[in-house]
């Protein structure tokens, strides 16, 4: 499967599972209870370099034959992941940031052996540099998640809560681009899948309303992770195909759940982790017991008192 050919599907999901578990984390489920609700949490801020794209990133490379030198666009954290799978394999990876990029992540990135350019400030703007740069020189571009094979990697976080987490009835991920939302709803069979986005960032909720990707603006404390003008085309027709619930959240619901989640569990999560907690603290997903994906912790904080 290449990105130009065809949608991913659950089987791909599944091949994906086998192909990046040699390198990627098995990340654990934690179940509790919150306010009286029992709860479950799929750790991903665990995964090597404190966020999911790990995923992608491995699959697509190892889909691709493990290329030695490719190229991406990245807010932070899928320049992490680029970065990390390129180290294991042994390539080298080239990673296009916006200006506006945190320090925490830029600083893993200097420090992760890639080559880190910096230009524009948003992440339309650095993605549409590393694309010429990739045509250029005839180099691989690994999309954030406009890509079958990374769609397909993000979806082993919905495969492993299906078999970890029996007692889990939904699923609720943030939504940047879509990747992780289609991916999971791939992976998670059986399960119901709710993508939450912030108010400031609503691009899945823009296309679905106008039933196609449309550009939309992007105004979030989170929006450095979920900050994509627009879902991608393939996760969007992942989504056709297999439909999802969605939520928002405000600012000010983000960054209470993400201070919740250090009060109660010492998880150090960054804005966009926080993002399903919120909509579950405000009561906003389905089911008796969800399975929250803490998608990443790469940004700098301190939690109030």
């Amino acid at each position: 499967m290449t990105a130009t050919t065809s949608l991913p599907t659950a089987a791909d999901v599944a091949a994906a599972a086998e192909r990046i578990a040699p390198y990627a984390r098995r990340t654990p489920v934690l179940s509790t209870r919150v306010d009286g609700r029992p709860l479950s949490l799929k750790l991903e801020h665990l995964q090597i370099t404190g966020a999911f794209k790990l995923r992608g990133a491995l699959n697509a490379m190892l889909a691709a034959g493990a290329p030695e030198r490719v190229v991406t666009a990245s807010g932070g954290n899928h320049g992490l992941g680029v970065a990390a799978a390129a180290r294991m394999l042994g390539a080298e990876a080239l990673v296009y940031v916006p200006e506006t990029v945190p320090e925490a992540k830029a600083r893993r990135l200097e420090a992760s052996g890639a080559e880190l350019v910096r230009t524009g400030a948003h992440y339309a703007e650095a993605a549409e540099a590393a694309r010429a740069r990739a045509g250029a020189e005839g180099l691989r571009y690994l999309h954030a998640y406009d890509d079958p094979d990374v769609v397909a990697g993000q979806g082993t976080i919905g495969h492993e809560i299906a078999v970890d987490a029996p007692e889990c009835d939904s699923v609720a991920v943030a939504v940047g681009g879509a990747g992780l939302v289609a991916g999971v709803r791939l992976g998670a069979a059986g399960l119901r899948v709710t993508g939450v986005e912030p108010e400031g960032c609503r691009s899945l909720h823009a296309a679905l309303a106008a039933g196609e990707p449309v550009d939309t603006p992007v105004d979030s404390v989170a929006s450095s992770a979920l900050g994509a003008a627009r879902v991608g085309d393939v996760p969007f027709a992942v989504l056709g195909a297999h439909p999802v619930g969605t939520a928002l959240v405000t600012d000010a619901e983000i960054t209470a759940a993400r201070d919740r989640l250090w009060e109660e569990f010492r998880i150090a999560a960054e804005p966009a982790a926080a993002v399903p907690f919120a909509a579950w603290l405000a009561d906003r997903l389905p089911g008796e017991h969800t399975c929250l994906v803490v998608c990443g912790a790469n940004a700098s904080w301190t939690p109030e008192g």
